[in-house]
């Protein structure tokens, strides 16, 4: 079973993601759970989203939060330096974060796999969300696709179509782009 934790703010999309990335493991066979963890201030305020990716045969019964995750989406870089995200990640697991910045910048590497790209940029390309605050979850999706290859590029845009509500096609061009523009660091 592969378990990853989105952790990003309000608004930015991260329980979409969750959802969208369980879809699109769905649709390649696998069972998925996804979930969020917010509390009554969402928009802006720290938000942490779930999902769980395991293959047929698999016990997918856990109905608990992830404490040791294989996998982090950091959709604000600034959670890095507030909210400890990176407690638990198993050794050798993808950091996928929103940023300009190059991973080995970050200071996680070595001990994590690092894959960035400007979801924000992207987001704001395609008009996704506002200039103040991008919806970034697709763009991150695209990334984490390239870093991981848990699901494919294609799955993936095939869940977008089922899970994203609005700007469908928007969402679709975001995540290709940042799939092309993912910068990886591969240390571990």
């Amino acid at each position: 079973m592969i378990e990853l934790r989105i952790h990003g703010r309000g608004g930015q999309g991260a329980v979409v993601a969750s959802k969208t990335l369980a879809q699109a493991a769905f649709q390649a066979g696998r069972y998925v759970q996804s979930y969020p963890d917010y509390g009554v201030e969402r928009r802006g305020a720290p938000v942490v989203a779930f999902a769980r990716i395991a293959e047929p045969g698999d016990d997918l019964f856990v109905r608990q939060d992830i404490r040791e995750p294989h996998h982090l989406l950091i959709l604000d870089s600034t959670l890095l330096d507030s909210a400890n995200p990176l407690a638990g990640l198993r050794n050798g697991g993808w950091v996928v974060v929103n940023t300009s910045d190059p991973p080995d910048s970050l200071g996680i590497v070595p001990r994590f796999r690092v894959a960035t790209v400007d979801a924000s940029e992207i987001a704001r390309r395609h008009q996704l969300g506002t200039a103040a605050q991008p919806v970034v979850n697709t763009a991150i999706l695209g990334a984490f696709v390239r870093a991981t290859s848990i699901v494919s590029l294609d799955d993936l845009l095939t869940a977008i179509d089922h899970e994203v509500p609005v700007k469908v096609e928007e969402n679709r061009m975001a995540a290709t782009e940042a799939f092309e523009q993912t910068q990886l660091e591969v240390t571990v």
